[in-house]
């Protein structure tokens, strides 16, 4: 199965128990359909993306990158490449580059969340596939090149930080762990 085939049948059972998700799903699959290249940088209407929320559910904190280029801080997250067998794959890739953490575990149950945002030329979009993932016990952090700063915070400090899609997947992370999403 191809990473392009995996996305397609993430997305197609994908369940966010949210309204405001399903037209966004829909136009996750509507761009697959449209784009071959749908998951790759070099797809200039956009490619999908793959990121995971990095928790300490035991402590209620949540790690967070300050991103070197955005500087906002924001969940580990990047693009798709060619060695990621699947979407899930990816979004462990990136949280265990960017957190320095090696372990992570991702949360059952597929993606958490969905999040479309515009991103600067020469694409015009980043089509986040959001997924969570807890630490290991003893687990430390190591920054990585594409962040100025890595930081617990927690939860309740999350949206005095973070713009409202982080706080989103916090919220909806959260409710997965509780057994309500």
């Amino acid at each position: 199965m191809s990473l392009h085939d995996d996305a397609h049948a993430v997305l197609e059972g994908y369940d966010a128990h949210d309204p405001e998700q399903s037209p966004l799903r829909r136009a996750y699959l509507d761009h697959l359909a449209a784009h071959p290249d749908g998951l790759w940088k070099a797809c200039g209407a956009g490619h999908l993306t793959a990121s995971a929320l990095v928790l300490d559910p035991d402590r209620g904190r949540v790690l967070l990158t300050l991103h070197r280029k955005l500087r906002m801080w924001l969940q580990m997250g990047g693009h798709c490449e060619p060695q990621d067998a699947t979407l899930a794959a990816a979004a462990l890739r990136e949280a265990t580059e960017e957190s320095g953490i090696t372990g992570l575990v991702l949360l059952p149950g597929g993606p958490v969340r969905l999040d479309r945002h515009p991103i600067p030329a020469p694409c015009h979009w980043h089509l986040d596939v959001q997924y969570a993932a807890t630490v290991p016990a003893g687990a430390v952090e190591r920054i990585s090149d594409e962040s100025l700063d890595l930081r617990w915070f927690r939860y309740d400090e999350v949206a005095a930080v973070a713009d409202a899609s982080v706080v989103r997947l916090l919220k909806h992370t959260r409710a997965r762990l509780e057994g309500r999403g």
